[in-house]
């Protein structure tokens, strides 16, 4: 205890100076904004920035790009609640209530369930990175190519369990995501696959432009198939900005589960702060609901507490295995280490015993980017809820402008424009054949990375495929994954499922 006191005490020392501190609320501000819009996510503009780092101390880039993350977290909820635009990845889930309780003009109360679940879950988040990085140091380096494998195998599975609907089709969509993801190079032999000999495949299809395509476009498109009286156009006044007692009394618990859920899972490299926003809402689901409760998936506001606290704890810890393996867990942290290489420190457990200024500073900051990001927003909802009156034939423009200005400034080619029409089609589709969308995202990202873990493990194994179940954490892993399947497919839990969801659409 008096070490976690020392520590945040240097932290303190490095974060409260006034430069520090303008970094954060720069980056908190910048983060908010990219958040906000629907397509400029924090890869891109963290990429964009990284270039003004140079000029800055270490110290106060480092607080500045996660100031960016985190605030784009906050950010993503917004646009996802407001209208139906996950900004993030980890705010697909998010969209599911949030956009129905705004479309019932409780817009305001969902942002701010956001809001405070995202604070709280911060908070928390910070602290446990404070306390446990120090020993995860040991345990990380128990972690090889075989359990990484593992622990996403467990996370597809997480995700067919989660998709609501027909559990076939939730299948499809994941296997579909995956094998989006083996377009581009073989990282091994540098061979380009599945790329039908067009020179922009060579490097995949990247995750914001299917993203934007299939959740953005596809909204639009479905949208402008209907006659004009069913369109969705908020038209309903937003009463009380601040969640109820009532609301309150729902939200705490949702918020606790969420944040204890995301500071687990935000640690394990991979999609921490995503799968861990999918997690918390399928454990939502699961709890029973009580008299007077809306459904979800119709505006319950615990499907926008849990993921929403979840996927900022995960955001949180997911610095963990950045800063003490050095191995970045997403797009987002691969940057970070590239913006720690600028300034000439090397990411791994070496960081923190010889720039301790830099460890907790950063560590310190992120409890300060929290409050910051509560004040900045809060107040704010009314101002983000005026962009819900604006009519819908400039709001459709403005969305497809700015989803193509955000896609086309990611790698500057019109390519990517192009592809982001075509799955916006593809995403009318799924809508029209009723498949969950989420489940192919998470494909998509976890595809590519489980590839290079088998690989790897094979690799080491010499082709010997036992590994995955001769490693103690490994087989575990597995194993939990295999007994989610079982349960899933019991032919009682199956028809409960199918009852739970029917109900939903009903």
């Amino acid at each position: 205890m008096g070490d976690l006191i020392n520590n945040l005490s240097i932290g303190f020392g490095a974060a409260f100076t006034l430069q520090n501190l303008a970094y954060a609320f720069i980056g908190c501000l910048l983060g908010t904004l990219v958040g906000v819009l629907p397509g400029i996510g924090p890869v891109a503009t963290i990429a964009m920035l990284l270039p003004a780092t140079y000029a800055l101390p270490p110290v106060a880039a480092l607080i500045m790009l996660a100031g960016i993350y985190y605030g784009s977290q906050y950010g993503g909820s917004t646009t996802a609640i407001l209208v139906n635009l996950p900004g993030e990845s980890s705010s697909v889930v998010t969209v599911i209530d949030g956009y129905q309780m705004a479309r019932q003009g409780r817009a305001g109360p969902a942002l701010a369930a956001a809001g405070i679940g995202s604070f709280f879950a911060g908070c928390v988040g910070t602290l446990i990175l404070a306390a446990f990085a120090p020993p995860l140091t040991e345990v990380a380096f128990k972690f090889g190519p075989a359990e990484y494998f593992s622990l996403m195998v467990l996370g597809l599975i997480g995700a067919v369990v989660l998709a609501s609907g027909s559990l076939l089709k939730a299948v499809a969509m994941i296997l579909l995501g995956l094998l989006i993801g083996l377009i581009g190079t073989d990282v091994n032999s540098g061979v380009a696959r599945y790329s039908f000999d067009i020179p922009e495949l060579t490097d995949g299809i990247g995750f914001i432009v299917i993203a934007m395509g299939v959740f953005g476009y596809g909204e639009i498109i479905s949208n402008l198939s209907k006659p004009e009286s069913e369109r969705e156009v908020f038209t309903a006044k937003v009463q009380g900005l601040f969640p109820t007692k009532e609301d309150f009394k729902r939200m705490a618990p949702a918020m606790l589960r969420g944040t204890a859920l995301g500071s687990a899972l935000g640690i394990l490299p991979g999609g921490g702060a995503l799968l861990s926003a999918f997690a918390a809402y399928t454990i939502e689901k699961k709890i029973k609901l009580k008299p007077g409760e809306v459904p979800f998936g119709k505006g319950n506001i615990r499907g926008v507490a849990g993921p929403e606290s979840a996927n900022n704890a995960g955001a949180q810890t997911s610095f963990i295995p950045l800063l003490t393996l050095g191995i970045p867990p997403n797009a987002v942290m691969a940057l970070m280490v590239g913006a720690m290489t600028i300034h000439n420190i090397q990411p791994g457990p070496q960081v923190m015993t010889s720039n301790p200024q830099l460890f907790w500073g950063l560590i310190v900051s992120m409890w300060i980017g929290n409050a910051m990001l509560v004040i900045l927003n809060l107040p704010l909802i009314g101002v983000w809820i005026k962009f819900l009156t604006i009519p819908y034939r400039w709001l459709f423009p403005a969305i497809v402008l700015f989803c193509a200005i955000g896609v086309y400034s990611t790698n500057n080619n019109t390519w990517d424009i192009w592809m982001v029409a075509m799955f916006g089609v593809i995403g009318y589709t799924f809508i029209k054949l009723g498949c969950e969308p989420a489940p192919l995202l998470l494909g998509l990202i976890l595809g590519p990375m489980m590839e290079e873990n088998l690989r790897r493990a094979l690799l080491l194994s010499r082709g010997d495929w036992s590994v995955f179940i001769t490693r103690g954490l490994s087989a575990s892993l597995l194993a939990a994954a295999a007994l989610l399947l079982i349960i899933v497919l019991l032919p009682s839990v199956k028809r409960r499922r199918e009852d739970v969801f029917h109900e939903e659409e009903a």
